[in-house]
């Protein structure tokens, strides 16, 4: 297995997409870190700023997102911009890998809820790791628990910015158990 044929997708932020650079890193994964001008980025290596041009080939409606979240969201350039980054990853990386909470509707809280909507609208390999419950979790027309392995070379790794230690255990575990010994 070659490692270098691997590629992480991240938009770097603090917490569960840092926490994916740095498993990825340390086993050889490369990394493409995807941002706009004026984001804020906690990891900054291989970082992809996505034009004007590029940003709006991702973009969405406020009203289907916040729909689609069960939230609302207010029509602000910064998070539209968020979503459109969220967008790029999805589209970049086959499989999805995502650190948050699932609720009770089947959604997963916050802005990560994103990555997860379109991972589901692109029907691509779907796992989250649900904090509270401790637990990995893949999408088959419902959460069912699992233990996933990343299994394609593209994939994104994303989630919440208030990353628990059960969290940054699973982060370093999938890696572990995907690439050990490789």
């Amino acid at each position: 297995m070659d490692l270098k044929k691997y590629t992480l997708y991240s938009s770097g932020l603090k917490g569960a997409e840092a926490t994916f650079g740095e498993a990825a890193e340390r086993v050889g994964i490369n990394e493409v870190v995807f941002s706009f001008d004026g984001h804020k980025l906690t990891r900054d290596q291989n970082v992809s700023i996505l034009s004007k041009e590029q940003l709006e080939r991702g973009d969405i409606s406020m009203e289907l997102a916040s729909r689609m979240l069960n939230r609302t969201y207010y029509e602000t350039e910064k998070i539209r911009k968020v979503l459109q980054t969220i967008f790029h990853m999805v589209n970049s990386g086959h499989q999805i890998f995502v650190i948050g909470a699932i609720q009770e509707d089947g959604s997963v809280k916050g802005g990560t809820g994103w990555a997860v909507e379109l991972a589901k609208m692109f029907n691509r390999p779907l796992h989250v790791f649900d904090q509270p419950q401790k637990k990995w979790f893949t999408w088959k027309n419902a959460w069912r628990e699992d233990t996933p392995r990343i299994e394609y070379d593209t994939f994104v790794g994303s989630g919440t910015r208030y990353l628990s230690d059960a969290g940054r255990e699973a982060i370093n575990q999938l890696f572990e158990d995907s690439f050990a010994g490789k």
